[in-house]
């Protein structure tokens, strides 16, 4: 069934439809390249490269808009007709005091005549918290959750944070937990984490990630029989301008 391919979608390392935080100039763009695609610890391009890239703008009163764009396989392993996940989201950031913020917004899983039943497209609300270093933030699901059939209110939780290690390094450790609402959908329910080491070369930042879930064994699989949430290592290299 689609289901056991279905849990897909945004960004690097880990997670990528992540808004950019608002720089210099109001509209900023990423591009970039990963020797595979993970979203939420489960692989999404059947641990085959992926081509990835996004825009935001940021508005002087907190209020942002963005799109991000990968290639993908679960689509079509799942015998849909996608090969493309498109991702818009809008939201609005805000401080509430000297190194605490909020962030707030909506996001939209998009896979173009993707054609299964019922349909990856899925609908997010989202809110997060950062305490200096350290984001919490809970997704929720106002839709079906990437084609699993009564799964609206499904909730992803998680924890990141980011280590400034100098001279350009970041240090960024990761713990998520993603429950799968519905009748029967239960098995699908795990825990994610990953450990992810970059540096930034001006604008250009290489990576590289330790990924990986408790995932039950037959939950995500692809049609060659691997398990999607194994562990495993993600190099990628991004470009910001």
């Amino acid at each position: 069934p689609a289901a056991v391919l279905a849990l897909g979608a945004a960004a690097p390392g880990s997670a990528s439809a992540q808004p950019a935080a608002p720089a210099a100039s109001p509209l900023t763009f990423t591009a970039g390249l990963v020797s595979e695609y993970r979203y939420r610890g489960i692989s999404q391009t059947r641990f085959q490269p992926a081509v990835q890239g996004g825009a935001d703008y940021a508005f002087a009163n907190g209020f942002y808009l963005g799109a991000w764009a990968s290639t993908i396989k679960w689509i079509k392993d799942a015998k849909g007709g996608a090969d493309v996940e498109l991702d818009l989201y809008g939201g609005y950031k805000g401080t509430i005091a000297d190194g605490l913020s909020y962030d707030v917004g909506a996001l939209r899983y998009v896979y173009p005549s993707n054609g299964l039943k019922p349909s990856a497209d899925t609908q997010e609300v989202y809110g997060a918290i950062t305490a200096g270093a350290v984001t919490f933030k809970y997704s929720h699901a106002t839709s079906n959750l990437f084609g699993f059939a009564d799964s609206s209110g499904s909730g992803y939780l998680d924890v990141t944070a980011s280590f400034d290690l100098g001279n350009g390094y970041m240090l960024a450790p990761h713990v998520g937990h993603q429950r799968v609402a519905g009748k029967g959908n239960g098995i699908y329910s795990y825990t994610d984490y990953a450990l992810t080491l970059s540096k930034d070369f001006s604008g250009v930042v290489p990576s590289i990630s330790l990924i990986g879930t408790d995932a039950q064994k037959g939950s995500y699989v692809a049609p060659n029989g691997k398990q999607l949430g194994r562990s495993g290592v993600v190099v990628g290299l991004k470009s910001n301008f």
